[in-house]
């Protein structure tokens, strides 16, 4: 078994070399392509992922390798002055001890709880598979004040840098390493601008089963230099309600999300109410290094258990545990390295997280980060075996 997964983690290693090369090989005139009504971009990304966890007996520590490439297409479409269509996709190989040993794993990529099921899986190995999935595929009207998109979308309605529950249509995960574009949902949005800094939104994704269906309206506006904006709506049989503000004082970034969240449909034995509230502070320093805190208050206590690439949040649930204080430096160490140090406490469990990156602008276009993730609790944490993530990508833009 050791002798076999050894020659697997070296054929990928030279697999995800030749990827490099590849990458290093596409011509200069291909990095982008734009005419008078078409446009595109994207990038490739390999990266080979190290997994470790402590899990209990008879299983003992654990060691999974995992090898991805990822490739992004952004595609635009100017069919006339007012009507534009966009097509954004990612198709990803996996391949290792993960999707070898764990059927749920390559279910698990294989989802997509649209309205519209675009998930498909390409091909599927024993420890390999293919997989596609656009995260972006709409048409946007755009006329004066007025914007109309319909379709998958990114209705981002958050306002703070680490937890998000204003994102009511479609939050994501601070601890997802490569999805910087974080994803969409399945949508119609109507968007009003009104005079300076004001605008209205209403917006509507639609479920498979109805009730699990999220429509809410948006009011923006500007309050003595802040930018303050209220949410109403309905979210998965609860009603939301709440709001989220973003200012400066004396250069320091100020912002802050709330929403309560109570259920239409009571059932005995259940929480029928939740109130989250995210308050950060950032701040650049004149030599450049930038700090970010956050302090988060989830009533609902978080997450029961925990699964290491596997837990996706929900709006009315967006945190591992019942408070979490996050810290965040980022410091140009060069003018082409960049390095960061990430930290979060969870008092009501007794752990930390912990995750340094480093990033490197190796030529133009192709970027290099190294990415670690240590979760540490107690023993009657749900961290007590939480597993741990190193990770380094190679990354070419076109």
């Amino acid at each position: 078994m050791w002798k076999r997964r050894k020659q697997d983690n070296l054929k990928m290693i030279l697999l995800l070399a030749f990827t490099a090369f590849l990458m290093l090989s596409i011509p200069a005139e291909m990095n982008a392509q734009r005419g008078d009504s078409f446009w595109f971009r994207g990038y490739v990304q390999a990266n080979p992922v190290r997994i470790s966890a402590e899990l209990p007996e008879p299983f003992g520590d654990q060691v999974w390798m995992e090898y991805r490439i990822q490739n992004r297409l952004n595609f635009t479409w100017y069919t006339t002055q007012n009507l534009t269509f966009h097509w954004q996709m990612r198709t990803r190989f996996f391949s290792g001890d993960l999707v070898r040993d764990f059927q749920e794993y390559g279910d698990g990529i294989d989802y997509d709880d649209g309205l519209v099921n675009l998930s498909w899986m390409i091909a599927r190995e024993n420890n390999w598979l293919l997989h596609y999935i656009p995260d972006r595929l709409y048409a946007e009207w755009d006329e004066g004040d007025w914007n109309v998109r319909v379709g998958r979308q990114r209705v981002n309605w958050g306002v703070t840098m680490v937890t998000n529950p204003n994102d009511i249509f479609n939050i994501y995960s601070y601890y997802d390493f490569d999805y910087p574009e974080r994803p969409g949902s399945d949508a119609i949005r109507v968007q009003r601008h009104i005079g300076f800094a004001s605008r209205f939104e209403i917006a509507v994704s639609p479920a498979r089963e109805l009730e699990n269906s999220v429509a809410a309206a948006l009011y923006a506006f500007d309050l003595r230099g802040y930018d303050v904006q209220f949410i109403g709506g309905y979210y998965r049989e609860r009603l939301a309600l709440g709001g989220g503000w973003a200012g400066d004082y004396r250069g320091a970034g100020l912002k802050g999300e709330a929403m309560f969240y109570s259920d239409l449909n009571r059932i005995d034995g259940e929480r029928p109410s939740n109130f989250i509230i995210a308050t950060s502070v950032d701040y650049m320093f004149g030599n450049s290094l930038f700090l970010v805190t956050e302090l988060l208050y989830n009533g609902d206590g978080g997450r029961d258990q925990f699964t290491l690439l596997a837990d996706e949040f929900t709006p009315d649930n967006p945190s591992f545990s019942k408070y979490q204080a996050t810290f965040s430096l980022s410091y140009p160490i060069h003018t082409l390295v960049d390095g960061t140090m990430a930290a979060i406490w969870y008092p009501d469990e007794k752990a930390v997280f912990i995750s340094p990156s480093f990033s490197w602008s190796v030529i133009q276009n192709l970027d290099f980060r190294m990415v670690a993730q240590f979760f540490a609790g107690s023993d009657d944490s749900i961290f007590g075996t939480a597993g741990n993530i190193v990770t380094a990508s190679l990354k070419y833009n076109f």
